[in-house]
């Protein structure tokens, strides 16, 4: 190329051209906070049909990405500032990785001819500008942009990668002048992002994994949060209807099949009823459709609790090649879509037999028990009580929530309580922080839900700790137009610790929230709502709740419903091997 024609290139900015693929991939949102190192972006942004969302800390900008990537199943993006930016985004980052949920991170990082210069936030000390650092135990891939011609091209392969195979969460760090460097003008076109094909079933394996169904004298299912949506989840219901077999659910797949479905026996391990635990401990054939067999669900990997693997035979099936086997021994390990992979072995096993199944008193047995475990929860929601019990709460709010509401959910009774005793509607939609059980996650997570839906009816439940840890998810919410119904069951004490601390050491210390008088203490949830421009309603009584719930609805407007709640822990049936610590029992 000869200097004039250099000099008639036409250029663009990398920022213009990075803001113009980011179109091509379908991106509408953009969550974040502002930086020096950002703002190029940002100002390209502005001139774009893509819309910034600002955050004000950049945990609760992740936080809402995430949600709205797990409300639309498309990719989040979230943009960061270098140094203490990136590093207060590391919780929502990673909240978004352990769960499977794709997710880019951008982050602005220090300018490239001052690295290892310590110029103004570099992360440094006893390594120069090594930002992605911080991130790498979690991510999927971190990249580190050198030269401004790479980023559309790294571009393209952060978001392939957050998409493809097992979903999650990827960082870009982009040293912030070669945002500004000008690059061709049709860069932003020159990477195209593709779809991704996931794996099939091979035919062989889907016909052995039928016969071991056939032959099964109580075979079971266990699903996770990978199976749920389209053409694998009916293949799900056609095959556990055909042959009668029960299912059990990971906390992550709660709502997959709905609470009244009559093989559904609900979540094995801790939470499990006594009920659930037996079939899981008797069943000789398990199929294990995307579930890693967590720690609670599976009593801490505890035989004599849960699972049995030997005698029963797992067949686990999972888009990770590194899942299969993590934890118990396979009869056959695949790595395959499990939408696609399910929908293979439902076929074959109709092939082989044509007639459903039925195995007596099954269903009866399940629906039963079902019944009784939500009619106790009501049961004991129906006092008067006040302050509230966290079951008078959550019978309120099945009452009065549209059958479509999303519950978003922190951690303690909000999470726990809902996903082993609230009967979720089969339109509604449990979304919860699983693998890292991040407690702040609901507020924020609430708003990019009700970004990525703005018709359907969001709901924030969430403790008065997760409230006190993502403040800044009030004036997002406000500014946003984002009706969020903030539901703060107010304890006044990280409860769920709180209670573990008493039972296991005689006293709570450290957990609960006290004046300096030692009296217990709380913010004015609802007051801080109305300073921040939200609606904000103070429950003085067990009826108050169910009011505000309802005018709340009906003003279709950001609120805080602020509602006093004793203290009391979550029915825990199943076994967790921190009890054992506690009480100096080692395995």
């Amino acid at each position: 190329m000869s200097v004039g024609e250099i000099e008639t290139t036409a250029t663009v900015t990398a920022a213009e051209a990075m803001v113009t693929q980011l179109e091509s991939y379908g991106v509408e949102y953009v969550f974040g906070t502002c930086g020096h190192t950002n703002i190029a972006l940002l100002d390209a942004i502005g001139r774009s049909s893509i819309r910034f969302v600002i955050a004000r800390h950049e945990q609760a900008a992740a936080h809402a990405a995430d949600g709205y990537a797990r409300a639309t199943g498309r990719t989040g993006v979230v943009l960061l500032h270098v140094g203490p930016g990136m590093t207060n985004a590391v919780t929502g980052v990673m909240t978004a990785a352990l769960d499977s949920v794709p997710l880019v991170a951008i982050a602005g990082d220090i300018p490239s001819y001052y690295h290892g210069r310590h110029p103004h936030q570099e992360v440094n000390l006893h390594a120069d500008a090594d930002q992605t650092a911080i991130y790498r135990p979690f991510v999927k891939r971190a990249w580190q942009v050198h030269r401004a011609a790479d980023l559309a091209r790294f571009t393209e392969r952060a978001f392939w990668t957050a998409a493809s195979g097992r979903p999650g969460a990827v960082l870009l760090s982009v040293p912030m002048d070669h945002f500004s460097r000008p690059v061709a003008a049709d860069t932003g076109h020159a990477y195209p992002l593709a779809v991704a094909e996931r794996p099939d079933l091979p035919a062989d394996v889907a016909a052995r994994i039928a016969d071991l169904l056939l032959q099964a004298r109580r075979p079971l299912v266990y699903i996770g949060g990978g199976l749920r949506r389209g053409p694998g989840l009916d293949a799900l219901r056609s095959l556990v209807e055909h042959l009668d077999i029960p299912v059990v659910h990971s906390l992550m797949a709660k709502g997959t099949l709905p609470d009244d479905h009559p093989l559904l026996l609900g979540m094995p391990g801790f939470w499990g009823l006594e009920m659930t635990n037996r079939y899981t401990r008797e069943a000789d054939v398990v199929l294990a459709c995307a579930t890693r067999f967590a720690e609670t669900d599976a009593s801490s990997w505890d035989r004599r609790y849960t699972w049995q693997f030997p005698p029963g035979k797992l067949i686990q099936i999972d888009i990770d090649a590194a899942e299969i086997g993590r934890n118990f021994p396979v009869e056959i390990g695949a790595v395959a879509d499990v939408g696609r992979a399910v929908h293979a072995v439902d076929q074959a096993v109709r092939a082989r037999q044509s007639q459903p199944r039925q195995r007596a008193g099954l269903r009866d047995t399940i629906t039963a028990a079902r019944r009784s475990l939500f009619a106790d929860s009501r049961g004991r929601g129906a006092s008067d009580n006040f302050p509230l019990r966290p079951e008078r709460i959550l019978t309120d709010l099945r009452a009065i929530l549209p059958a479509d509401a999303v519950l978003v959910t922190d951690v303690g009774w909000n999470k726990n309580g809902v996903a082993q005793c609230y009967e979720l509607p089969a339109d509604g939609r449990f979304i919860t922080p699983g693998g890292a059980s991040t407690m702040g996650f609901g507020p924020a997570a609430a708003v990019g839900v009700q970004i990525a839906d703005p018709d359907r009816t969001v709901v924030a439940l969430i403790g008065d700790g997760g409230m006190g840890a993502q403040l800044p998810a009030l004036p997002m919410a406000v500014e946003q137009g984002a009706p969020v119904i903030f539901v703060v069951m107010n304890n006044r004490s990280h409860g769920t610790i709180s209670d573990l601390q008493a039972a296991n050491f005689g006293r709570s210390y450290g957990c609960d929230f006290t004046g300096p008088d030692g009296a217990a203490y709380s913010p004015d949830f609802a007051a801080l709502g109305r300073a921040c421009g939200a609606d904000g309603y103070s429950v003085t009584s067990a009826g108050g709740f169910s009011e505000a719930l309802r005018a709340a609805l009906a003003a279709r407007r950001p609120a805080v419903i602020d509602v006093p709640m004793v203290n009391e822990p979550v029915p825990t049936p199943g076994h967790w091997n921190i009890k054992d610590i506690y009480q100096g029992v080692f395995e």
